[in-house]
């Protein structure tokens, strides 16, 4: 296989989706809904 700089891209682009992918799911993680309920919060508490 010949490695040039359109394979290169090609790979840049697919770990570049598969990262996007992963945040996604990490955002809309069940385990994390009550930390990001906890931040989204945040600018209203009162000191």
């Amino acid at each position: 296989m010949e490695f040039d700089i359109n394979t290169l891209r090609s790979l840049a682009t697919v770990v570049s989706f598969i990262t996007f992918i992963g945040i996604i799911a990490w955002a809309y993680s069940g385990r994390n809904a009550a930390d990001f309920e906890k931040a989204a919060n945040l600018p209203f508490e009162q000191d």
